[in-house]
């Protein structure tokens, strides 16, 4: 059994494509950011079995040329935040997909990191994955931040989906993005060939949930805030799996319509502010932004909640219908409960994609 360890050691060396890659990313006062600090803290050591090599089955389109350009029209591309609290579950999630491509050659990872040595932990863990780590940095979107419910949702790279179109190349015209507390179990290119018509971004859709609950009371009484959703049938979705038109998405300016919200909350969180007009972290940016404007994808690709609340974690049990992809939004997280030895009944379904082995003492 080959192990990979992450110490120290290996964060001493910035990594070159996160180096390169930081210097499209735009920050607060204007400017950029271009160049990472080698130094960062202590990081507690991962230790990962070495996955099997995967390889595209006989029909698929192979890549162009030596297949590691990020602009190869025949790739999927595929983005997950790596950050220390959830790397295990990142390296599920990305196992579960090459387990399940038919084409997994053809998948490119799109890591964003803001912290140094995670990407040499998939390097080393996924033998001829392609793939390119972004630097995000913190202060990026830490100005922003209102407290949640919630200590992890308010992390800033949890906001990092807001800024794909920012920080990937202009040539990726579309990307799915995916939460690191999942696994999928059908083949990604199914879900990478959803059309989105006239919209920017795709998402299983939740429209028999009490989509009020997601703003306070404030919100809803001020009338000119609740004008926000007239004439849109806004449903719930979950932002932890969608597809993403990045050439829509670029023309219309989301990101910066994401950030305004955030910013009227701030104001209103703020001392002497008005108040609050939602609880959750990064979701209700985009609610206020899409919900109502997506293109609605089967409910078996995010069969979501199996975290439970974000409160207690409870035990959940799967939605009706089939299932392509489990998430394990809310609380409690599969590996969480496996090593306690208190795991729920579908945490045994994770397990399989877990590629953990042992912490560094």
């Amino acid at each position: 059994m080959v192990m990979v360890l992450l110490s120290p050691s290996f964060q001493s060396s910035p990594p070159a494509e996160a180096i390169r890659s930081s210097q499209h990313l735009r920050f607060p006062g204007g400017g950029y950011n271009h160049q990472l600090s080698a130094s960062s803290s202590e990081t507690k050591g991962f230790a990962f079995q070495q996955a099997p090599r995967f390889y595209n089955a006989a029909d698929c389109e192979p890549p162009s040329a030596n297949g590691s350009s990020v602009c190869d029209s025949s790739l999927v591309h595929v983005a997950i935040t790596l950050d220390e609290e959830y790397l295990r579950g990142s390296i599920a999630a990305v196992h579960s997909v090459l387990m399940h491509a038919q084409c997994p050659e053809n998948v490119f990872f799109h890591f964003l990191v803001s912290e140094l040595g995670m990407e040499s932990v998939v390097r080393s863990a996924f033998p001829g994955l392609r793939f390119k780590a972004y630097y995000f940095d913190p202060d990026r979107v830490r100005w922003l931040i209102s407290t949640s419910v919630r200590q992890a949702l308010d992390q800033p790279l949890n906001y990092a989906r807001n800024y794909l179109a920012d920080i990937l190349e202009l040539c990726v015209s579309r990307v799915i993005y995916l939460d690191s507390d999942l696994v999928v179990m059908d083949d990604i290119v199914k879900l990478w060939r959803k059309g989105l018509g006239s919209r920017a971004i795709g998402a299983p859709e939740y429209c028999h949930a009490n989509f009020t609950k997601y703003f306070t009371d404030l919100f809803w009484s001020n009338r000119r805030l609740a004008a926000t959703f007239a004439g849109r049938r806004p449903c719930y979705f979950n932002t932890g799996v969608m597809v993403l038109d990045l050439v829509r998405w670029r023309r219309a300016g989301y990101t910066r319509r994401i950030e305004r919200w955030m910013e009227v909350q701030k104001r209103g969180a703020a001392p002497g502010g008005a108040g609050r007009i939602y609880e959750l972290g990064s979701l209700p940016p985009f609610l206020l932004v899409f919900a109502g404007k997506v293109a609605p994808i089967e409910h078996r690709w995010n069969q979501h909640g199996l975290g439970g609340d974000n409160v207690n974690g409870s035990c959940r049990d799967l939605h009706p219908g089939p299932v392509s992809l489990l998430h394990w939004s809310g609380k409690g997280k599969p590996w969480v409960r496996l090593d306690s030895n208190q795991p729920c009944p579908l945490d045994h379904i994770w397990a399989p994609y877990d590629l953990y082995g042992f912490a560094a003492k």
